[in-house]
């Protein structure tokens, strides 16, 4: 179990890493490891709600589907949580020079 949590964290670390430079497939698969629970990440559908609305709104469609499906499954509470983190995460990308869709 150690290993598989090990694992989590690095998988997690190295996305947020790409994330961070502004890679959409990163923030794809970021969504995608908190909504399956992928490589021992716990599943966090918020959390996987806004790394897949950041997706979609730098273009990826994938980002757009993902973000739709997993929003039936979620309150509008939950939602409005995602939504709020995700524009935490643009502002201070933003104030680090990064660049991202609004």
């Amino acid at each position: 179990m150690a290993i598989s949590q090990k694992s989590a964290e690095f998988l997690v670390r190295s996305r947020l890493c790409d994330a961070e430079r502004g890679n959409v497939d990163a923030l794809f698969e970021l969504g995608i490891s908190y909504s399956t629970g992928q490589g021992g990440t716990p599943v966090d559908l918020i959390e996987a709600h806004k790394w897949f609305n950041l997706a979609a709104l730098n273009g990826s469609t994938r980002g757009q589907e993902c973000r739709a499906e997993i929003s039936v499954e979620m309150t509008a509470r939950e939602i409005a949580e995602a939504q709020k983190q995700a524009r935490a995460w643009l502002t201070v990308t933003q104030d680090t020079g990064q660049r991202y869709a609004a």
